[in-house]
């Protein structure tokens, strides 16, 4: 008896031990690791984990590409896509992630992908977040929860990550930078400010932020609409004269103009017409037309989501798809909405039916139209900070980039200058520090909106320097 005894208090034990095991081990994991996808030769030469965290409601899903240098010493990264609505699918493959597609031996069905040598996950770990909630993969068990905002996203965004990294220990002593573009730049510069309230009140975890990136970020509605002319007029895509006239009539503001002013109001109608056909994503590509064109008076918050129908794809006047830069993201719905992708991703059955890169249909209020502030008030926090902007961007031009930074009123320590790339200039650059907490700003010569996605070596270089503190 005493012996069977001990054996049952033995199995417990080695029982209890097995579990703990278990538990330990998924504590580590990162979600669930895809060792290969549909499309792509072998397996993935990186580790690719992917999962959904629980945050109010919803489940955030998410992409965790580990670093491909030292996953232990490397920064982690937060990346997240603008909009609103558009999935952080664009950053794993046509932006910062280690996968693109091949575009040039399409022949139909599940399009090839291939390592991509200039991933900045050769630097940093990623994590990838669908966000809002309906945006990508991720989606509400709470029906009112699809119901968002700026300040909304903000807030999920930051839930989802103290979560995340509650989940994964491991992760939070690493140097933490948030990561977003395009309209993201207004709810990622929220996040930021949520963090170091979360830090300053005793949350748990502590997050080891040390700074955050916005490419091409929305950022103040005024100054950013406003430098679309001023970027149009400099770029020689409207006269002298007309731009003058606009000037004095619409006394030197170009936003929210009514026909309560005739004379501005029939100025802008003009420039509208002579740059109607320009592609405003890369002023230097061409526009490809879809069977559903965009509608000039769409709101401008919108035209950040690329007017894209992939079913219409082909009815383009352009002989070679490929010469769109949107053809690519045609494929985007194809990959995506397999069967056999979504069983690799380890897609919830029944959670999201029809996914789209942008989700252009989202319950979503604008609800701050500037986040000036906040960056001023982050400029008192000593983070590093980096700004880029494609240098051929009519979404949000460069312009305003650079006007609503010349307006926290930071201290230049190295002026405009060129920066290289192999000997060849890549952009330009200035730095600004106060007390501490310091600015970089970097354009990408020749890129367009949003900048790492045209010049996509160029933008691993930049970052690569950034991350480490290196000059740019």
């Amino acid at each position: 008896m005493a012996f069977s005894s001990n054996n049952k208090t033995m199995n417990w034990v080695c029982l209890h031990l097995l579990l703990l095991l278990i538990f330990s081990a998924n504590a580590v994991h990162c979600g669930t690791l895809v060792k290969s996808l549909p499309g792509f030769d072998g397996e993935l030469p990186f580790n690719l984990y992917t999962g959904y965290t629980t945050v109010k409601g919803s489940e955030m899903f998410y992409y965790f590409v580990e670093s491909e240098g030292d996953p232990k010493v490397d920064p982690l990264l937060l990346w997240y896509s603008g909009g609103p609505g558009c999935s952080a699918f664009n950053g794993l493959i046509y932006e910062n992630g280690p996968l693109d597609f091949n575009l040039t031996d399409y022949e139909g069905g599940i399009p090839k992908t291939y390592h991509y040598p200039y991933s900045w996950t050769r630097t940093a770990s990623i994590l990838f977040v669908d966000a809002p909630v309906g945006t990508g993969f991720s989606y509400a068990t709470d029906a009112s929860e699809y119901a968002t905002s700026d300040t909304k996203t903000a807030e999920q965004v930051y839930g989802f990550l103290t979560a995340w990294l509650n989940e994964h220990p491991q992760y939070s002593k690493l140097q933490l930078f948030v990561g977003a573009d395009s309209y993201a730049g207004v709810s990622g510069t929220i996040v930021v400010k949520h963090i170091i309230d979360g830090n300053d009140a005793g949350a748990s975890p502590r997050l080891n932020l040390k700074g955050y990136l916005l490419g091409c970020p929305r950022t103040d509605a005024t100054i950013n609409e406003n430098s679309k002319y001023i970027y149009a007029h400099r770029m020689g895509l409207i006269s002298d004269d007309l731009y003058h006239s606009a000037l004095e009539s619409c006394n030197a503001s170009f936003y929210g103009v009514t026909t309560d002013q005739p004379e501005c109001y029939e100025d802008l109608q003009l420039i509208a017409r002579q740059i109607k056909d320009i592609n405003k994503n890369n002023i230097l590509e061409p526009k490809c037309t879809w069977a559903s064109p965009i509608n000039d008076e769409e709101p401008a918050r919108r035209s950040m989501q690329e007017n894209e129908y992939p079913e219409d794809y082909l009815r383009s006047p352009l002989q070679n798809p490929e010469f769109c830069h949107t053809f690519s993201y045609s494929l985007s719905y194809v990959w995506a909405n397999s069967d056999e992708v979504r069983a690799a991703l380890n897609i919830r059955n029944g959670t999201v039916f029809d996914w789209k890169r942008c989700n252009k249909s989202l319950d979503y209020t604008y609800d701050v139209a500037s986040v000036l502030e906040y960056h001023q008030n982050l400029s008192t926090k000593g983070l590093q900070v980096l700004i880029f902007n494609g240098d051929h961007d009519l979404i949000i031009p460069n312009t305003g980039t650079e006007a609503w930074i010349k307006k926290l009123g930071l201290t230049i320590v190295n002026d405009w200058r060129p920066w290289l790339v192999d000997g060849q200039i890549a952009g330009y650059t200035i730095k600004y520090s106060e007390n501490g907490y310091r600015l970089t700003y970097a354009t990408l010569k020749g890129a367009g909106h949003s900048p790492q996605e045209y010049k996509r070596r160029e933008g691993y270089k930049m970052f690569d320097r950034f991350i480490h503190y290196y000059p740019i």
